[in-house]
This record gives C-alpha cells, structure tokens and sequence, in this order.
C-alpha cells in the first residue's frame, strides 16, 4: 500500500484514479508521496519515507528541488495540462490591452442610474476606443505547451506572430502553425512587435529578462504581457516604461503591491490554470505519472531527474538515483554479477548532478545486495519493485 498526502485541494477527478494500491492520508509523516498545487514546501520537514513529491501544475518554484534531488526525492510536475487555460486568458490579456474595456466597463457602473444613460454612452465610448488585433505584430518568446497554443491562436486572429524559442522541442515544432515566424534572437522579437507575450520558466538566465535593456529595444507603444512568472520582468523598469509612453500596456497575472496599483497595468490575480478542466487535467496527469512511479519505477516529466521508462514491472525492478558520477553502473553491476544476478534490461539516464539507473533482474535481490548498493559512494536512495 503506498500512501499519498495532498497538500493543497486536489481535483477529485484526479484522486479518483488511484487504484487500490493507494491510499490518501493525513499524515504527512507517514506519506510516501505527496500531491501539491501552490503550498510552499521549502521550510516543511518531510519524512524519510517520502519518495515522491507531483506538483499538478507547470511551476516548480514552490518546492526545493535541489534538495530533494539530495534525498532521492523525485519531483514531477504537469507541463502542458493546464495549457489551453492559460492560452484562453492570455488572449484576453491581448484584448484587454488593445481595447479599453475595464475602463468602459467602470464607466458604465458609475453611471448606471442615469436616466439618459444611452445618450451619454453615444457621447462618452469615444473615450474607450482602441485597435483591433487583426493585422499586429506579436512576439511569442518561449514556444512550450503554452507558447505554441498562443501562437496558434494570435495567427488564427489574423495577427503577424514571431516567435522566439532556441531549445524549442520537436513536439512543439510540429504542433506550431506554419505561418508563425521563427525569429533568431530575441532583439528581433523587441524592434519588431506590437505585443510581446512571455512563456519561459523563471531561472537563473531569464529572470528579469524584460528589464531596461530590453525594453528601450522595443516599438514605441509596445503591449507586454506575462502569464508565464511574475519574476521575469523588472517591476521597476516597467513602470519606467509606462511612465514614458514607451510601453502602452503591462498586462500580468502575478500582481503584487509595487506594480498592482500603476496605472495602464492591468493585473490578473493568477487565474491563468484556474479553470475546473485544467485543474482536472493537471490533477489526472499527476496522478498518473506518481502511480507509474511507485509502481514501476518509471519517471516521466520529472523536473529534478532525468526520465526514464521501462514500462511495468515483469519480475524484479531495481530503482537507484544517485549522483552523475563514473563507474556507477559498473559499481552497481558488479555487486548484482557477485550474487548471480542476470540482468535482463536496464536503463540508465542522468541530468544534471543526478542520474537514475533501472535494472531488471530474474529474482528478487537479498537484502545484502540492497545494502551494499546503498554503500556505493554517490547513491542517495535504492528502491525495489
């Protein structure tokens, strides 16, 4: 029986999947797993037991990832689940920045006890006038799940899309629409767009990409809009931009109190993924990926250690995550060799610090065996299913 912690309310459609080898608790001390949408795990103490942490979501930030690479803690999360959410909220964002609809909108309410209220609308919606998007630029940086649906969708609104993605996938590339110009550098998507729209994850090389520089690279007027990380964009150099006419319209999902309240910034209070189908889906693909795990060993979208697959468990299955050094697998192959062991499949992948070896064996492995691959210098945690 393994056992799961939810740490945030999980779609029931999710939970549902688990079989009855699985068993949502409590307990976060005696939990194999745990589930977690936005609850910061970087201070809590997590037990030994815990093997597994599935974030059903696209954002990592949330959990140390590091640290639980250390422990043999494999973190997943859920890329592209929740993605036709955020592309349907971004194009919002883009008609939100081209027409002045919250401003119309306050309007109307302040005035809605006026007799002659549709007259006056005739005389005052000059004032809320805007562009159409039929015929504009847009910069699409970052072509992932999301980036590539955004695309998609601004092309089919009849806009001029660039997009920008130097480690851009062969799944994404196929799936992107042939008329979406691929821009090689960044400086291209700036001179040249009318809107620019972020979809990269927040790291060391892109936090604080739209920053001052990038900004006084762009058109005059440009529409920025972030649905991707708060942290990628200079706040203050933001408001510097707007404050120059530079930039016409910052539309973002991630408010916070210096940028929340600047005029001609439109803040979204992070509802790009909250939708009830992108929490089911992100709920079913965690679920999913942590039972495969558990119970074959299998890592798919892991964010902290490379994935591999080798499909279900036939006899006996060794898992070892351990540190991307030489002669590991010569070292773990030697001790099954000295027992008699037959190896009949193996699969060995690192990323990074850390690598993660499966081997399938015709028996079940002594306990001896067990221990003394845990004694091999480098590896963190040992598993047998």
């Amino acid at each position: 029986m393994y056992t799961v912690k939810c740490l945030n309310p999980i779609s029931k459609q999710g939970l549902d999947l688990f079989d009855s080898e699985f068993e949502v608790i409590d307990d976060l001390g005696a939990a194999d797993a745990v589930l977690v949408r936005s609850a910061k795990m970087h201070d809590l103490e997590v037990p030994d037991s815990m093997i597994a942490v599935a974030r059903a979501g696209a954002g990592v930030n949330n959990i140390p990832l590091d640290e639980y690479a250390a422990k043999g803690i494999t973190v997943f999360n859920t890329p592209g689940a929740n993605a036709n959410g955020v592309k349907e909220l971004v194009v919002a964002g883009l008609l939100l920045a081209s027409r002045d609809i919250i401003g119309g909108y306050n309007w109307v309410k302040e005035h809605a006890g006026d007799e002659d209220l549709a007259k006056a609308v005739e005389k005052q919606k000059k004032a809320y006038a805007g562009n159409e998007l039929k015929g504009k630029s847009i910069g699409v940086i970052g072509l992932g799940a999301i980036g590539v649906l955004v695309a998609n969708i601004c092309n089919r609104l009849g806009m001029k899309v660039y997009g920008y993605d130097p480690y851009v996938s062969v799944r994404s590339a196929w799936s992107l629409s042939r008329m979406v110009n691929h821009s090689s550098s960044l400086d291209e998507i700036f001179e040249k767009c009318d809107y620019i729209t972020v979809h990269v994850p927040c790291i060391d090389s892109t936090r604080g990409m739209i920053n001052k520089e990038a900004i006084a690279k762009m058109k005059d007027g440009v529409n920025i809009l972030n649905f991707a990380r708060g942290e990628l964009a200079d706040d203050q150099a933001i408001i510097e931009g707007l404050a120059s006419n530079k930039i016409k319209h910052y539309v973002t999902d991630f408010p916070n109190p210096t940028i929340a309240g600047v005029d001609r910034v439109i803040t979204i209070p992070h509802l790009g993924a909250s939708t009830e189908e992108s929490e089911d889906n992100c709920a079913e693909m965690a679920v999913d990926q942590l039972m495969n795990y558990l119970k074959n060993g299998n890592i798919i979208n892991s964010v902290n250690y490379p994935n591999c697959d080798l499909g279900e468990v036939e006899t006996a299955r060794i898992t070892v995550h351990h540190k991307n050094l030489p002669n590991m697998i010569g070292q773990l192959t030697a001790i099954l060799a000295a027992d008699n062991h037959n190896i009949q499949n193996m699969l060995n992948k690192s990323k990074g610090d850390w690598a993660y070896s499966m081997l399938d064996i015709e028996r079940e492995p002594s306990k001896e065996v067990i221990e003394k691959m845990k004694a091999v210098d480098g590896v963190v945690r040992v598993r047998v299913l």
